[in-house]
């Protein structure tokens, strides 16, 4: 049993209850009602750095919500790490399909977990992962086992589109100076299958508003004669793919990167069951579009998907009403070259462009962020292979995540530094969904992997 393994085994009733108080936090970064919450999480992590062993832990105010700093210096001529995460998390609706309260952490037995799964908003995305770089850190302090410098920057609006993390990064340069970027907020293919996310798509957010009458009118008196905004938004949004699940925006594939017929063979090699994963989500055929597998549409090609769609009475009974307004958020996923700035131009001149004239639209932008790819060919990537091979006793498998983390990009652009992302998490975690939950196993493999990838890295980068 290797040192961090037997560390992990004699702390971790209280590795488990420390994650637990953190997710007894409703830190929702995209409701102010709980802004009071925020700050709560923010300075908990900022406690749990200075508890682990970083010599210099702070909040540090943005114009939104702080982000949280920590680090520990042991050598300025040694690398270091800049560990990346967040503490918000999404809202937890719709409550009702909890099967425990979002809020009030439990443990439970499932099949992919039969050790146990800890069940909370935000137990995998991104506070349990996040976490585990902070007990890892507290192991290496512990042990006299920490190679290298290493830094924490933990913010607190990841999952409203990172607003005023480029403000504080920009303004704290120094402060962050790195050479490589740690994140875990992403997966692996299965718990026996390591692996290293090395794309992640971009993101265009936005909403759209559908108005017709100046009000809500009586559907049998103007039934007819005025355009119902809901009927003509989702005739819009329907018009939005073809027959064949293609996006029909004009130029949104003009920039899109298509991957060589070597390399979609070298991702078909990764283990999958179709049948399984359409068990797994109650679902009688996939679908999605044509010329591409599940695994390629889900990870190298562009999305246009209804996040949210809304207008008119749902409440109990029937109301006879042609709304005035209808609304729906829509988030287009994209690929490497896809400027998601452009992408969101394309979209808007196109929905408007559609509309009839007996409406009129408007097209609000959220947020986005660029497509991002890690080389397999550096000491980064190098360094987590090696750090997962000697954990789990076999190389891990490159993959590309349809997920976004817009700021990566962003990192490499302002800090220069390239990122590795090391996931624990599985694709049945729920993240975003109601039960999200993370598997123990995965939890404390993370901390008994994550302490290997400095040793490696170090060793790596003072060899190079």
């Amino acid at each position: 049993m290797n040192a961090s393994k037997s560390y992990i085994n004699q702390h971790k009733d209280r590795f488990l209850n420390e994650l637990i108080e953190l997710l007894k936090i409703p830190s929702v970064s995209a409701d102010p009602a709980y802004k009071e919450d925020m700050f709560k999480a923010a300075e908990a992590v900022k406690n749990s750095l200075s508890h682990a062993g970083c010599t210099h832990a702070e909040v540090c105010e943005t114009p939104g919500y702080p982000v949280v700093y920590g680090e520990r210096i042991i050598d300025e001529k040694l690398p270091t790490v800049l560990v990346y995460g967040h503490y918000d998390v999404q809202p937890p609706d719709p409550i009702n399909l909890w099967d425990s309260p979002p809020f009030e952490p439990v443990i439970k037995k499932t099949d992919i977990h039969p050790e146990g799964a800890i069940f909370a908003r935000g137990a995998c995305d991104d506070k349990g992962q996040m976490y585990m770089h902070v007990k890892a850190l507290e192991y290496m302090v512990k042990n006299d086992d920490l190679p290298c410098n290493v830094k924490f920057m933990i913010e607190g609006e990841e999952e409203v589109g990172s607003e005023n993390l480029g403000w504080f990064i920009k303004r704290n340069q120094e402060k962050l100076k790195n050479d490589v970027i740690l994140i875990s907020d992403t997966g692996m293919i299965a718990k026996d299958v390591p692996s290293i996310t090395t794309g992640l798509r971009g993101l265009s957010y936005v909403e759209v508003e559908v108005t017709s009458p100046n009000r809500d009118l009586h559907s049998g008196l103007y039934g007819g004669a005025v355009a119902n905004p809901i009927n003509v938004l989702t005739k819009m949004i329907a018009s939005l793919h073809d027959e064949n699940k293609h996006i029909t925006i004009p130029g949104f594939y003009d920039k899109v990167e298509e991957l060589s017929q070597k390399e979609r063979k070298k991702m078909g090699e990764a283990p999958f069951d179709v049948e399984a994963y359409k068990k797994a989500l109650d679902l009688k055929d996939v679908y999605g579009e044509e010329g591409y597998t599940t695994n390629e549409r889900n990870s190298i090609r562009p999305t246009l998907d209804v996040n949210g769609i809304w207008g008119g009475y749902i409440g109990e009974g029937a109301k006879t009403v042609i709304p005035s307004k209808a609304f729906a958020k829509i988030s287009m996923r994209l690929v490497p070259n896809q400027n998601w700035e452009e992408i969101t131009d394309l979209f808007q001149k196109h929905f408007e462009s559609i509309a009839p004239d007996a409406v009129s639209v408007k097209v609000t932008p959220h947020h986005g962020g660029q497509a991002y790819v890690t080389p397999i060919d550096g000491l980064e990537y190098q360094a987590a292979n090696d750090a997962y091979k000697e954990v789990f006793g076999k190389e891990p498998i490159p993959q590309r995540s349809g997920g976004s983390i817009p700021i990566v990009a962003m990192f490499e652009k302002e800090l220069q530094s390239k990122t590795i992302l090391m996931g624990f998490g599985l694709d049945s975690d729920a993240i975003h969904s109601p039960n999200e939950n993370f598997g123990v196993w995965n939890y404390l493999k993370g901390i008994e992997t994550i302490p290997f990838f400095y040793k490696h890295f170090t060793k790596l980068k003072q060899e190079e």
